[in-house]
Formats: C-alpha cells, structure tokens, sequence
C-alpha cells in the first residue's frame, strides 16, 4: 500500500512538473511573440519615418514651390499664409544705446534691457524679469492687459534706468509677440491672433498704438518702435552680429521661420518701399504641408483628434508640443497589443500630451548601461514601475526615430527657404536657430545639424551655417528698437492708422500653449 502510494505522489510530482514546463513553454512562446510583434510595429514605425536625403529635398523643393506661390499671390493653392513684416531696415550691428524690449507670450512676458555697444562691442548692462500674466487678465481687454504691462514696465525701468539718458529724452522699446503679427507699417502692427487669449475684439489690432497710449496714461517713459512676432525677432539679433544672417527658426513648443526677401520678389507689398530693398516675411511654415512628408499612422490620428484638424502639420511633426506626444501614442499601441509594460495598460498612457518633449529628451539621452533615466521617467510619468532593460532600449529608440524626423525635417525646411533666395551654391548664409527644443535637445540639434550637412555634401556644407540665437530669448526686441528708431522718427504721425480695426483676422489655431520653450 505504502509502496503504491510513493509511487501515486511520484506520478502526481512528474505531472505537474511537466504541466509547469509546458506551461511555462507556453508563456515564453507568448512572450517571444509579444516581443516580435513588439519589433514589428518598431520597425514600421521607423520605416514610415525615414528622412533619407532625397526625400529631404522632395520636401525642400515643395516648401520653396508654395513659398513662391504665397509670394506670387497668384492664386495657386498653397499650405502657407505668410506675413510680410516690415521692419525695414534690420540692424545693422552699429547701432548704440540704451534699449527697452518685451516679449509677450502666451502666459507670462519678459522685460528685459541692455546698452548695445555698436560694432565689435558686447552688449552690456542685460537684464531681464519674467512676469505672469494673473489669471484674471486671460480673458481681459487689451486695455487691462496692456495697462498691466506698462505699470510692470515703469518698475523695471525704476529699477533699471538708463544712466546715460538725458531726463528729457523718450527711451526706445522693441515689442515682440509669440504669435504673428501681419504689420500694414510696422507701428501700425495688426496680430493675427493672441494664442492662449480670450480677449475682446480689438486685442491684437492697432497693437503699437494701443501700447504707446497704455504707457503714456501710466507715465512710463517708453515708446514702441517696432512690435513684430519673436521669429521676427530672432532674425533682427541674427542680423546684428552679422550682415550675412538671412533667415532665423524657433523650435519650440511651437515652430516658425523668418528670412529676408528682397522687396521686389513680394507682391504682398502694399506700403511704402523699404530703405534698403528687402523686407522680413515671417513664413508661418507650421501650416507646410506636402505628400512627400513621412506621414505615419500615429500622426493622422493626433491630427483627426487635435484642435485644429488638417492645419499645422508641419509643426505637428517637428515641434516640441507634439513630439512626446507622438511618441506615446507608439507606446500605447504596443502595451496595447504587445503588453509591452505587462498585461494591464498603464491608465496614464492613455492621457494625451502626458509625456512633455523635456521629459522625452532625458529618457533618449539616457547614456547609462541600463537607461535608468528611462525607467525613472517611466515612473514618473506613466506609473509604470517595472521595466526591463530591453523594454526601456525600446523606449529610447521610439524617441530616437521621432526626433530624427522631426530634427531632419526642420533642417530640410531651413534649405528650402536658403534655395528659395539662391544662395545655396555661391553665397554663405547663416541661420539663427531660437528655442527650448534647438537649445537643450541635444540629439535633436545633433540630427538637424547632420541633415544639412548631408544635403549639401562635402563641396556646399559650409554655405549654411547654423547658429543658436545671441543674448537669449526677448533680445530682438532690443536690436529691433535700435534699427528701427531713426525710422520712426522720420515718420511725423507714427501712431495714425488708415487700417480698419473690424477686418477680420486669419485664424491660427494651436493645441495648448504652443510657442512656450520646451
């Protein structure tokens, strides 16, 4: 009896030994084909979102055809919307003097001032403050809000005087806007639309004027001179450190891209004709679109279930606001049918825009053995607590092969507007490049970087240079002051304006807060 017993419990023992192991062959043959599955979708990914060079041009070539169209006002259809901005002329690196600037964003706005030294001089005596905008002037009138700056103004002046500055003297302010500013004269600027504002109908017309009154009601000794979108912006800082800077690019939570036409090439132009020939045209390249662009599954359906559907879909694939987001809706797909972080979908992979470009920018330059930067975000950001090392190698190559594209993209655009003005061959052009995602993603410098050079080969690479934004962001205001002050004052009823404020305004759209730095 005994024996049989043994010998029972001996046969139950093989059993469920062997049911262990046939169950355990069943669940590494899941998991090798969750992996490959894993792969798969990886490798199609990657696949749709190929830059190689030729395709690069494709795209270039398409954006130098409809930026000539927009020029050409001809009526042929075209993705863009350009503006013409004139702020004619730019500086020109001679300029001297004491200088005011603000920035208006979406939230906040930056004062900034600093003495400009004139050629091969530095500026010196830069400061700047960032004051939010309280939460109650979001939805106010433009009076209330620009009421509110000049008061901010007149105590950063207070505390930031110009030494030099005769009591009796009006000290000059350069204006920018994080939105576009489609200018009849350039103190007569018009905004298209005030992102991240609710305001009145008037908030964004007769900007330059509106401003001036604000400040001369509170007593501040300031006046506009100019007021133009921080792309704008840029490209005047880029113009003053040197006479060969054409064009200047803000990679940001938002994108755009500004360069210097001549005035002859624009039939746009309805106001009186520059000084020096050439006027700013403020691209608004956001809104390019094109078959050749490397479209993937993940980006049609973030543009069907964005805010503004169909627009903007080359910001949505190269700008900060959406490259994290592209990159989650990749991870979703695969812990959805590959249970890439286990069985059960992790709830906050499911929220829109939970992972921000900062946070996907450290988890893909995560140089450790083991990416450990990338399951602490994964952590932080998603709940997700468990990882293995291969799952977070997976994780890192989704951001690489999103900011290749987006990186490679932005630098294919920069060589579309350098050919579009015929100085690829035989010209050098510098470019400055402004914002978060340019200034502190380094891979995705690196990969735009690389996309140029790749384009125009060894015997061309050093016709375009790239250059990160001089003193910072804001100080195109200052230079844009200087440039543009000896102008104005030739001008004997600067704040007159024939426009009528009821004309209606071009709508630009944008998902959440689309143009603060990464």
């Amino acid at each position: 009896m005994r024996k049989e017993v043994v010998v029972a419990a001996a046969l139950t023992a093989t059993a469920t030994v062997v049911v262990a192991a046939a169950l355990l062959r069943q669940w590494k043959r899941k998991k090798q084909r969750q992996w490959r599955e894993t792969q798969k979708i990886l490798r199609k990914f990657a696949r749709d979102c190929a830059t190689p060079v030729p395709k690069l041009w494709l795209v270039s070539n398409a954006l130098v055809s409809d930026v000539k169209a927009c020029l050409a006002s001809s009526g042929t259809i075209t993705t863009l919307n350009m503006l013409v901005s004139y702020v004619a002329p730019l500086p020109s690196g001679d300029e001297e003097g004491f200088y005011y600037g603000v920035n208006l964003r979406g939230t906040n706005f930056l004062i900034l001032c600093a003495r400009l030294g004139g050629k091969n001089k530095p500026i010196s005596d830069l400061y700047r403050e960032e004051i939010p905008i309280p939460s109650n002037l979001m939805a106010a009138t433009s009076k209330e809000l620009f009421d509110f700056v000049a008061v901010e103004l007149g105590k950063f002046i207070s505390e930031h005087p110009d030494g030099q500055a005769d009591s009796a003297d009006e000290n000059k302010l350069g204006c920018i806007v994080s939105c576009p500013v489609d200018q009849a004269v350039v103190a007569h600027g018009t905004a298209i639309k005030w992102k991240s504002f609710e305001a009145d109908s008037k908030v964004g017309k007769k900007l330059v004027s509106d401003f001036n009154q604000a400040l001369e009601e509170h007593g501040v000794n300031l006046r506009v001179y100019a007021m133009v979108d921080d792309t704008v912006g840029n490209l005047a800082g880029g113009r003053y450190y040197n006479k060969e800077s054409v064009a200047a690019v803000t990679l940001a939570m938002g994108t755009d891209a500004a360069y210097v036409e001549p005035a002859d090439a624009a039939l746009q132009w309805h106001g009186p004709s520059p000084k020096l020939g050439e006027m700013v045209i403020s691209t608004q390249w956001g809104d390019f679109s094109s078959p050749h662009l490397p479209i993937t599954i993940f980006d049609t359906c973030l543009d069907a279930e964005s805010s503004n559907p169909g627009r903007r879909r080359f910001e949505k694939l190269i700008s900060g606001m959406y490259l994290g987001e592209i990159v989650r809706r990749v991870l979703l797909k695969m812990a959805q049918e590959t249970a890439l972080f286990g069985d059960h979908v992790p709830s906050k992979l499911m929220t829109p825009y939970q992972l921000s470009s900062p946070d996907m920018a450290a988890m893909h330059q995560d140089a450790s053995d083991d990416r450990e930067i990338v399951g602490e975000k994964l952590r932080k950001v998603f709940g997700i607590t468990s990882t293995s090392p291969r799952v977070r190698e997976v994780v890192s190559e989704v951001c690489d092969i999103t900011a290749e594209r987006g990186a490679r993209l932005a630098g294919a655009g920069i060589l579309g507007i350098i050919k579009k003005l015929g100085r690829i061959e035989n010209k050098k052009s510098v470019v400055t490049v402004e914002g978060g995602l340019y200034e502190h993603y380094r891979v995705f410098r690196n990969y735009l970087n690389s996309s140029v050079w790749e384009m125009l080969g060894n015997d061309l690479s050093d016709n375009v240079v790239i250059e990160h934004s001089h003193g910072g962001s804001g100080t195109g205001a200052l230079f844009l002051a200087a440039s543009q002050m000896d102008m104005q004052n030739d001008d004997p009823d600067p704040d007159n304006d024939n426009d009528d404020p009821d004309s209606d305004n071009n709508d630009h759209d944008h998902d959440p807060d689309p143009d603060a730095d990464t």
